[in-house]
């Protein structure tokens, strides 16, 4: 990776464009090097529709930082048994334009236009199956309930 890298308007198409091709609706474009670096840094590209499984990072304990660079989302927090316990509304223009999770918070994000894009910063090292944990009241990507899920959290 080169020392230096640029979020410019191209790369934000280029990672957008990737998006509107993903059956996800949602993606990444890291700036870390490796999966072993710490912390890692991107760009995250939710298009809206897309459906993030609740999770949380508790083991280990792993807290998020997010700034908005592009529209809107809206960041919700859950108890244990998947109440709704916080919603945070994101937007790159607005009053709140980021936000900081602390460890073992259950979470997703929801796209609130047609593009949010977020810079993102999380400890490394990523590991796929101690990456988070997911929450077993919600249903995993690709189940026919998701959109049910994702438009009551947006109700």
């Amino acid at each position: 990776m080169p020392d230096v890298q640029l979020i410019t308007r191209a790369l934000i198409a280029e990672v957008r464009r990737r998006a509107e091709l993903s059956p996800r609706r949602r993606m990444n474009h890291n700036f870390h090097a490796s999966m072993d670096d710490n912390p890692h840094r991107f760009l995250n590209v939710l298009l809206r529709g897309t459906y993030v499984r609740p999770h949380r990072h508790l083991s280990p304990p792993k807290a998020e930082s997010w700034v908005l660079l592009e529209g809107e989302a809206l960041l919700l927090s859950f108890d244990d048994a998947g109440a709704v316990t916080g919603r945070y509304t994101l937007s790159a223009g607005g009053g709140a334009c980021g936000i900081d999770v602390a460890p073992g918070i259950w979470h997703t994000v929801c796209a609130l236009t047609e593009c949010a894009v977020v810079y993102e910063v999380k400890p490394g090292p990523w590991a796929p199956a101690a990456d988070k944990e997911f929450a077993e009241w919600a249903p995993p990507e690709g189940d026919p309930r998701a959109p049910e899920f994702l438009a009551r959290w947006l109700a």
